[in-house]
């Protein structure tokens, strides 16, 4: 390995060190308690160096949460190209989107559970792989009513709904695993059901 490429592996090294630990504190400490020189100097480098790769913590937030939506996203294709029927397609993708959060429940929490407050109008933003994931959603939602699949209705609302279910699983079976939950694949199986069943033509 040459010099260049050396230098090159050590910046990215050093990139993914200071996403690791800004991702472990954002989640431990909160974000509003986490700053860029806790995150230096728990890598033990100079504030100055993680400014060389990301301009606040902000920025650093939205590099974490771009890395887990472009794993689901790249999880939720591969069940989409299976070319299933929509619904079929749908309660599959509602199914990886739950299992992607209890596989990665810190970059879940960041995403939805300790996220700092954000302006109405930096949400669905063009761009964002997290807008093009609910717009995924509301796009399925939208054919299924387009076909007849499910009754009309309000395209946002019913889209809402299904996240807003999606996430109440996740975000439970994550921050209370100690409760006494019945077989979990039964009862991620039977909210999935039990959601798109509700509006069924």
């Amino acid at each position: 390995m040459g010099v260049k490429e050396r230098k090159q592996r050590n910046k990215e090294n050093l990139r993914q060190a200071i996403l690791d630990a800004a991702e472990e504190m954002f989640v431990k400490e909160g974000f509003e308690n986490v700053s860029m020189r806790k995150i230096a100097e728990k890598i033990e480098y100079s504030p100055t160096t993680i400014y060389l790769y990301f301009k606040d913590k902000h920025d650093l937030f939205l590099h974490l949460l771009e890395e887990y939506f472009s794993k689901l996203l790249q999880a939720l294709n591969s069940v989409y190209n299976e070319h299933d029927d929509l619904i079929t397609s749908m309660k599959k993708g509602m199914r990886v989107y739950i299992e992607s959060g209890l596989k990665n429940p810190n970059h879940y929490r960041l995403a939805f559970l300790s996220t700092p407050e954000i302006k109405t109008e930096k949400y669905l933003v063009d761009g964002l792989i997290g807008t093009e994931i609910f717009l995924g959603l509301r796009k399925s939602v939208e054919e299924c009513i387009r076909q007849g699949l499910f009754r009309q209705m309000d395209v946002d609302l019913a889209t809402q709904v299904l996240w807003t279910m999606n996430h109440g699983i996740t975000s439970l079976l994550i921050t209370n695993p100690n409760f006494p939950w019945v077989d979990k694949e039964r009862l991620i199986e039977q909210a999935i059901e039990s959601a798109i069943e509700s509006f069924k033509a």
